[in-house]
């Protein structure tokens, strides 16, 4: 398994985030809790950030159709442009992240374009899955 790997959501679960259902202040409270765990550093690369980025962390259930929230990691520009690979395409910045993904988990070229070629089956698969049921069981930790 990579260090550094594509996450591609589900066409039906973009813009279902976080973000998107919390409040702000819930929202801040969670990702700066993220970048203290993380103490500066990307939590996939190691790199030292200046600036970090919160990134959700989601498991699929495919039999049950469950999304499930496993985590909130603090992440570099760079990895987070990885992980969300299609979006990267989208606006232009693939070399660099083909570069950054290649450098993170020391691999080739054609290492790369094999791990993108599985992320792209499994999310054509996962795309046929109509509703994906939301489990968020993970923020119970921060429920007193």
């Amino acid at each position: 398994m990579r260090k550094l790997q594509f996450e591609l959501v589900p066409d039906s679960c973009w813009y279902s985030n976080l973000r998107s259902i919390l409040s702000k202040k819930q929202w801040d409270y969670l990702r700066k809790e993220a970048y203290d765990r993380a103490q500066g550093r990307c939590m996939i690369c190691g790199r030292s950030a200046k600036r970090l980025e919160a990134h959700e962390k989601w498991s699929y259930d495919e039999k049950n159709k469950v999304q499930k929230l496993e985590d909130i990691i603090a992440v570099c520009h760079d990895c987070h442009s990885v992980i969300h690979i299609g979006r990267t395409s989208l606006v232009g910045n693939m070399e660099r992240a083909e570069k950054h993904y290649m450098k993170v988990n020391a691999c080739s070229y054609t290492d790369f374009l094999k791990d993108l070629g599985m992320a792209n089956t499994q999310h054509q698969r996962r795309n046929e899955i109509d509703a994906w049921k939301l489990d968020l069981s993970y923020l119970e930790r921060y429920i007193r």
